[in-house]
């Protein structure tokens, strides 16, 4: 693990250079948690039933019973892997992450959050981190900038922010707000920070900074969705502040304008746990 120097780290709008870094860091926070998901439907009662009725009706045509168990199995677990990108997404939006990601570097490239660890420690984070090293451009890099992907306005909307935490240079971790928001609401999707700068407070300087700015735009609520088996994920929003939908709130009554739908995947299970925080 490297210590992390949380008043050096700017968080910044997400540039077109940066898409690369930032989908390899998601792919690596969200290592596994497919798996998990195929696994909790794959042991809902329900399931169960459908398979065990499947496999009966094959015991009619097979002659082997372990083939009659297994095939309806596997034709379910790749069922799910090719679907299951397309109902959750792999930031917990039901997009998918490379339209996602690839869509949300367009705005004012230069936005930053505030970051609190810079006014404690008196230290003035660098107003921008080291310039990367760049080979000499070849004949695709010309090609790519000459002809830049022309994306939809509303497909750029709908894409929202992603805004990367810049330690001297390295994307060490991002965070996204969906685009898509009610008046007043605003959704966070999947936090993740890179594995060498975990349990260092990266994360919680995210998620608290962004919020800062959302309560600076008028928002009252945020949500976010958290994979159904991620017990880390849950632990991490309950120490923010957050509540899972439908708990009492803070003033002892159920919240009636709790209205954001857990993702649903195969049979209609949910896969995410919605969880809220009203911003004061």
């Amino acid at each position: 693990m490297v210590k992390l120097e949380l008043d050096q780290v700017v968080m910044r709008r997400m540039r077109e250079d940066d898409i690369e870094t930032v989908k390899a860091i998601i792919k690596e926070g969200c290592q596994g948690t497919e798996n998990r998901l195929i696994l909790h439907i794959l042991t809902r009662p329900v399931c169960l039933l459908l398979l065990a009725t499947v496999s009966s009706v094959l015991r009619c045509f097979l002659h082997s019973f372990i083939l009659a168990l297994i095939i309806p199995v596997f034709l379910l677990i790749v069922y799910l892997k090719f679907t299951m990108p397309r109902s959750t997404g792999v930031l917990g939006t039901s997009r998918p992450y490379w339209d996602y990601v690839g869509s949300s570097y367009r705005g004012a490239q230069d936005e930053t959050l505030p970051n609190p660890y810079s006014r404690i420690s008196g230290k003035p984070p660098p107003a921008k981190g080291k310039a990367r090293r760049r080979t000499k451009p070849n004949a695709e890099d010309k090609d790519k900038e000459s002809s830049p992907e022309i994306v939809d306005v509303e497909r750029e909307k709908a894409a929202g922010q992603v805004w990367v935490a810049d330690c001297e240079g390295e994307i060490v971790g991002c965070v996204s707000r969906e685009g898509d928001c009610r008046l007043g609401m605003r959704r966070f999707c999947r936090v993740v920070v890179g594995c060498w700068y975990r349990r260092e407070g990266l994360g919680r300087l995210l998620v608290q900074s962004l919020e800062q700015r959302e309560r600076q735009t008028g928002a009252r609520r945020v949500y976010a969705h958290v994979p159904y088996p991620s017990a880390v994920g849950e632990a991490f929003f309950r120490k923010l502040g957050y509540r899972l939908q439908g708990e009492v709130g803070y003033d002892g009554e159920e919240e009636e304008e709790d209205e954001e739908q857990p993702e649903r995947t195969f049979l209609g299970f949910h896969v995410t746990k919605v969880f809220v925080k009203d911003l004061k």
